[in-house]
């Protein structure tokens, strides 16, 4: 594992911390894959990919099948989703598709050479953009209620030491009486969103026509979490948010306010959307068992990953986002 990316004794916000610890010179995502440590849905199954490419088929037509389609694959760790789509892409679709991966880490070695590897999305593309778990690692504050009821930004050392700090500056004040009001109870917690609406904001900006999509998980106005979200995942476990380079820096996303950004912001939970897509759990016939064993066999597989990418209680909770630029959404899903 690389060393502490900063003096474990200096305090900062959270928001500067998180930078640092996952995308500063020796942060987190510049030296470890992702996929070493936590499972996404494009790990989980080939299908979640087959998705993807169908809904960018559905963007395409809507579209008008533009002699060039982008597929703007935002925090694309390290390629696995573009790799999934190209090697299902028809021939037609494949000829006009342009691949972006925008990603802060170094391009891998033996990604497919017809995708381009850059450090923000394009301007004016025309096509799919699509953001799998990218919003909840866009830094942001993190705020506490004291006990005297008066919410504070809470500040951070690089050894996971917390204290708290001066109170929100008024923008963040503002966001949080609109998004998540303060009960003024001692020891709540809140993830200010003001810096990931910005970041899906300006995202959404880089579309010329098409759909953006980000999926995450979540919470709205309804559900929101007392104690916060805030979590650091390793080798595949949830472990302590210290903020040193070593882990996975992560909170759930207030996607409703996401969602505002921009006029026509939609939410899909992601049973619903993919289902929707036709990726689907239902089991293979018995039947086909005795005339087509092999058959069977790939079939109830590919069932069982639709299952896991379906499951309400796990990635078939996260939520979908879906703005749309320029086209309209119906038939979209």
């Amino acid at each position: 594992m690389p060393g502490p990316v900063s003096d474990r004794t200096a305090v900062e916000g959270w928001r500067a911390a998180m930078e640092r610890a996952l995308y500063g010179p020796r942060g987190f995502y510049r030296e470890q894959p992702p996929s070493a440590h936590f499972r996404t849905s494009v790990h989980a199954s080939p299908r979640f990919a087959g998705a993807v490419l169908e809904l960018l088929r559905r963007v395409d037509a809507a579209l008008g099948r533009p002699p060039e389609l982008a597929l703007v694959d935002l925090g694309a760790g390290r390629g696995e989703l573009l790799a999934g789509v190209l090697a299902q892409a028809p021939p037609e679709l494949a000829s006009r598709l342009r691949p972006f991966a925008v990603e802060k880490a170094d391009r891998p070695a033996g990604l497919d050479p017809r995708v381009v590897w850059c450090a923000e999305p394009p301007e004016g593309s025309v096509g799919l953009l699509f953001a799998n778990e990218w919003l909840d690692n866009v830094p942001l504050e993190v705020a506490e209620t004291d006990a005297a009821g008066v919410v504070r930004r809470v500040l951070v050392a690089g050894d996971g030491t917390e204290r708290a700090g001066p109170e929100p500056d008024p923008a963040e004040a503002t966001w949080l009486r609109r998004w998540w009001p303060p009960s003024g109870r001692p020891g709540e917690r809140f993830e200010i969103g003001l810096a990931r609406d910005a970041a899906w904001a300006g995202a959404v900006a880089t579309l010329a026509r098409g759909l953006a999509v980000a999926v995450d998980y979540g919470h709205t106005a309804d559900d929101r979490p007392y104690g916060g979200t805030l979590t650091g995942y390793r080798g595949g476990r949830a472990v302590a948010p210290v903020p040193d380079g070593r882990c996975d820096l992560t909170a759930h996303v207030a996607l409703d306010s996401c969602a505002s950004v921009r006029p026509g912001g939609r939410l899909l939970v992601q049973r619903e959307a993919l289902r929707a897509l036709g990726v689907r759990g239902a089991r293979p016939p018995l039947a086909l068992a005795s005339g087509d064993p092999v058959g069977y066999l790939r079939a109830l597989n590919e069932a069982g990953e639709a299952a896991e990418l379906t499951d309400p209680a796990g990635l078939g909770g996260f939520r979908w986002l879906l703005h749309p630029v320029g086209v309209a959404a119906d038939g979209l899903f």
